[in-house]
Parts: structure tokens; sequence; C-alpha cells
């Protein structure tokens, strides 16, 4: 056993995490503008689809509106931002993960006991309501255009040292590390295990003193958490919270993503991620190349999704993270 292995499990995810932090650190200081904003997109979308994760791979209840609670997120940042400029990005995020959770815990209350499609398909009513609110109420959360606001860039004691984009990309990712970090304590701890029994077989997890229903509704909560926090910091890396930003395409291709990363591993979240950020780049960029329609470039990341999706269920049915675990035993089997 190495001496890694005999830390505790906390203290191993606290070094990890600041491992990570160190190495975005690194990267945002000799990257352009653009290059920073996509990596804080792919912080955080990294904890949207870890909390998503929670909910299908672990506790094994599908969601197709996890955008909604992304939603929830990036209006009450928004909101807060313009109407009490003085609370800060901490206490800020904080009440944005608050209203989320508690959107959680409303609608895990309400489908505790469905299962399978009628589960996805009261999860996808969520995903195309509530973005209509904002049309709703247009005075209150700007309709079509949405809210459009200003984040603080780095503290004066840094000067122009730090770039205003590399600032909020290192903001984002100290976030979703500390979040990661919970994460994975959970996934690993009881409640992790307890979710896990009941995705195997809610009627055995039952008969062994496992509380379903708890059990289903703190997983929501927690998922819903993640989507909250999620939404929070792309309205601070933006600076902007639409309606046409959260539809129902986002969560559904939340959900391809993640199958395509890996479900029920933070590491599968982390590679969905990454794709879902950069397959939208590859995307721009044969447009651009092949000088497409508009009308079809518009789709053209939801096809390359599609394809990559198809690709990777017929050879790696556990998605990238489980290729990359099967090299991994395949290499120590051999060596």
């Amino acid at each position: 056993m190495t001496r890694w292995n005999t830390l505790p499990m906390l203290v191993r995810h606290i070094l990890a995490a600041l491992a990570a932090l160190l190495i975005v650190v690194a990267a945002t200081s000799i990257t352009d503008q653009i290059t920073d904003i996509r990596i804080a997109r792919i912080g955080f979308y990294l904890v949207a689809l870890a909390g998503l994760s929670i909910l299908i791979g672990y506790s094994g209840q599908i969601s197709l509106g996890h955008g909604a609670f992304m939603f929830v997120g990036a209006y009450t940042t928004a909101l807060l931002i313009l109407n009490a400029p003085m609370v800060p990005l901490w206490l800020n995020l904080l009440l944005a993960v608050a209203v989320s959770c508690v959107a959680g815990l409303l609608v895990g209350a309400a489908t505790s006991r469905l299962h399978g499609p009628y589960l996805a398909g009261a999860t996808l009513a969520l995903a195309l309501g509530l973005p209509e609110l904002a049309l709703r109420f247009p005075d209150v959360l700007g309709g079509n255009i949405g809210l459009t606001f200003q984040t603080r860039g780095a503290p004066d004691f840094l000067g122009t040292m730090v770039p205003s984009t590399q600032w909020q990309a290192i903001v984002v990712w100290l976030v979703v590390l500390l979040a990661l970090v919970v994460l994975a304590n959970i996934s690993k701890g009881r409640l992790g295990r307890q979710m896990r029994a009941l995705r195997d077989d809610e009627t055995a997890a039952a008969m062994c003193g496992i509380q379903v229903g708890w059990t289903k509704v703190v997983a929501f909560v927690i998922s819903a958490g993640c989507g909250g926090l999620a939404g929070a910091l792309q309205a601070y890396t933006l600076g902007t919270a639409s309606p046409d930003t959260f539809s129902v395409v986002l969560s559904l291709t939340l959900l391809a993503v993640l199958v395509f990363g890996g479900l029920g591993s933070l590491w599968g979240a982390f590679w969905a991620a990454v794709a879902m950020v950069y397959i939208e780049v590859w995307g721009d960029e044969v447009r651009r190349t092949l000088e497409l329609p508009t009308n079809v470039a518009n789709n053209l990341p939801l096809v390359l999704y599609g394809v990559l999706l198809i690709l990777v269920i017929r050879l790696w049915p556990g998605g990238i993270q489980g290729a990359l675990r099967s090299a991994r035993n395949w290499v120590q089997s051999r060596f």
C-alpha cells in the first residue's frame, strides 16, 4: 500500500483539488482570453454534469430537466447582482445553491414515486416550462433578452497582472473543485453506497433498511444544487442570464455527453464537460471551413454529439472513462 493510499479520503481529495487548481492557474497564465473562457466553461459544465451523474449514475433516476436547475441558479445570481450588488460573490453562490436545492427538494418529493419514462417525462416538462417564466415576468426576468450585468474582476492589489478572464476561470475552478471534493466524499461514503444499492435494486435496498424515498429526494437535492451552482457560475462568467441558454436542448445535451463521458464517475463528468465545450468549437471550425448555411451550422454540434455518442456506446458501453479504465486494467494485467 502506497503512502498516498494511507492518507484519509478527505485529505486525498483536498490535495488532488489543490493540484488541479495549480494546473488551472498555470494553464490560464499562458492562454488567451478565449481559451480562458473555454476553461471556465469546462468548469461550470463539469459541476453540472457531476451532479447529474450523482442522480443518474448513482441513484438511477433519469432526469431530462437538469438545465432547469441551471436556470434557477443563473437567474438567482443575476437578480442578486442587479438588486444587491454589495452581496459578496461567495454568498451569492451559496444563495443560488440554496434556492436550487429547494427547487430540487420540491421536484424530488413530487417525483419520488415515479420511475423510468414517467420520471423522464416529468423532468422534461420542467425543462420546457421553467424558462418560460422569463417570458411570463419580463419586468423582473428580462423576457427574451434576459438579464445583463457587470461582474467584478481581479482584486485591485493584483493590478493588471491577472486579466479578468483568467481571474474568472480561476474563481470558477476554485468553486468547482470545492464542490467536487464534497461530491467525491459523498460518492465514496455511506450515502453513495446507499444510492448505488437503490440504483441496483430498490426492493433489496429497502429490505436492507435504506429509506428509498428519502435517498431519492436527497439525490435530487444534490443534483439540483450542482445544477444551480453551474448556472450561477455561468452567469458570473458570461455576465448574462437568458432563457434561450437554458432550453430543453441544454438538458438533452447534458445527458448525451454524460453518457459519452461515462455515467457514475466524476472523471466521466470531466470528459463529458470537455466534449461539451470542444465539440461546439470543432463544429464552428467545420462551419467556417465549409462555409455552411446558418441553419445547418446551428445543428452541427448536435450531429457531432450523436455520431460520437453512437460510436462510443458501440465500442465502449462505459463511455470514455470506462474505456480508460479498461485500458488501465489491461496494462496492469500485462505488467
